[in-house]
């Protein structure tokens, strides 16, 4: 039973007592009919309140055979006003005795069950969120839902463009709940966990606003915020570096959630300094210049995403035919695997450059594919990103895609799990991003490439 449900039920019973109130009153003026009018609505209410216990915990729950037992002193009450045995104090006690009996039941035989929501929009971000929903729906004691939202593309003017859904791209051992389905707004669940922080100043795409932070936060009691990246460890006191990355902080999402859960205890200093900082330059008050309750809100509890990557074995990975095709040698061994990363953050840097480097790299590769597989994996938002704000960029960039694709040397991976190419990959190189913090992490060799490079 949830929480809100076990507070109504409970309130029924208060309105029984104070109703037991009543009936000795009326009894006490000898208003006899009053108090067998009461009798008769405390039974109705009492049916009310065993049908809703029956249906949430199951017939014959313990809980139900006290209210029908408390229906029974009801009717014998009653009954004996009819028959004018009448004592006020006894068939006062009576029943508060019995509805003792059921309140009793209800705070100690009735569980509360917590039910946690999931709004994840891009399937390559789920893994931000991946471990906390594990561990919620492992707790006997919650109901977890994963519930994948659609996103927009943003025409050049604002207005919303193309709408997807990758419901269909998660991991086979999460449960998916359609989102036309699952009203969050009667539900309410006791907490909404998500990892776009943006609602509508995102320039490229944009969830629903139904989906928006400040609408979230209506319907639970705690929004929760988990970054969908991680950035290399900065220290509290480097604010050259905090410069280039604190917009990170000051986003709906940040502004509006209950908790925001980072990747560690010095970038919580940095989220609480920066925070600070933004929220007095925007003029806002209360808790949100509240250092201490600035210190409640952020928590260094590290990433999921980590958890994720340090969790996923090579051997449990499903590898595509295609994939050993070009992984495998003749003698049946493997070939070392790199995975090529590439960001959308370098492409619209360096522009036709970035192009020119990425032609060298895969000409590189392809001289030496007997022993080397190369893993490519550009960002998942590339498309959108690039063809919205450089058509012409996109245009080339799409070609060298074709083209690559097309001689079949080298990997082409554009699936939503990261994780996959991390863990099967021996070592890593291409873009500084996100990606480069999770990659450190296997121990594994990385190497960030240089965009001048090009022997």
């Amino acid at each position: 039973m949830r929480k809100a449900q076990k507070q109504e039920i409970m309130e029924m019973i208060q309105t029984l007592y104070e109703a037991h109130d009543e009936i000795k009153n009326d009894i006490d003026k000898k208003n006899y009919v009053l108090a067998q009018d009461m009798l008769i609505q405390c039974q109705e209410c009492a049916i009310t309140l065993g049908t809703a216990i029956e249906t949430m915990e199951g017939e014959g729950f313990v809980t139900v055979s006290h209210v029908e037992a408390y229906c029974d002193v009801v009717f014998h009450c009653h009954e004996e006003l009819n028959d004018g045995d009448i004592s006020a104090n006894k068939i006062y006690k009576k029943l508060k005795k019995q509805l003792v009996c059921i309140e009793n039941s209800v705070r100690n035989d009735i569980r509360i069950r917590k039910e946690v929501a999931f709004f994840p929009y891009k399937a390559s971000m789920w893994d931000a969120l991946e471990s906390v929903y594990l561990a919620a729906k492992e707790d006997p004691d919650c109901d977890a839902y994963c519930v994948p939202i659609p996103y927009y593309d943003k025409n050049p003017d604002g207005s919303l463009g193309v709408m997807h859904y990758e419901g269909g791209e998660y991991p086979k051992n999460i449960d998916i709940t359609d989102w036309q389905t699952y009203n969050f707004e009667e539900r309410k669940p006791e907490a909404i966990y998500i990892h776009n922080p943006y609602d509508n100043w995102n320039l490229v795409t944009c969830v629903p606003s139904r989906y928006y932070s400040n609408n979230l936060k209506k319907y639970t009691e705690q929004l929760v915020y988990i970054p969908y990246f991680i950035l290399g460890e900065i220290e509290p006191d480097d604010q050259e570096r905090i410069d280039k990355m604190k917009h990170f902080v000051w986003t709906p999402g940040v502004i509006n959630a209950d908790k925001v859960i980072v990747q560690s205890e010095k970038m919580k200093q940095i989220y609480v300094n920066e925070y600070l900082k933004a929220a007095k330059e925007n003029g806002l008050q209360g808790y949100h210049i509240d250092r201490k309750r600035l210190e409640e809100k952020f928590l260094g509890l590290g990433s999921p995403k980590l958890d994720k990557v340090l969790n996923t074995k090579k051997e449990d990975l499903e590898i595509p035919q295609e994939w050993l095709r070009i992984i495998e040698k003749p003698d049946g061994s493997w070939k070392k695997i790199i995975f090529y990363n590439t960001s959308v953050g370098a492409l619209l840097q360096h522009n036709e450059k970035m192009l020119e480097k990425m032609q060298y790299v895969f000409s590189v590769f392809k001289e030496n594919q007997d022993e080397v597989a190369l893993l490519w994996r550009p960002h998942p938002l590339i498309k959108t990103t690039v063809s919205a704000m450089r058509p012409q960029l996109w245009l080339a960039y799409d070609k060298l895609v074709r083209k690559y694709r097309e001689e079949g040397w080298g990997i082409y991976d554009e699936s939503s799990d990261v994780d996959r190419a991390i863990v099967l990959s021996d070592a890593y190189y291409g873009d500084g991003s996100s990606v480069v913090q999770m990659y450190q992490q296997t121990g594994k060799p990385v190497m960030v490439q240089n965009v001048d490079v090009v022997v």
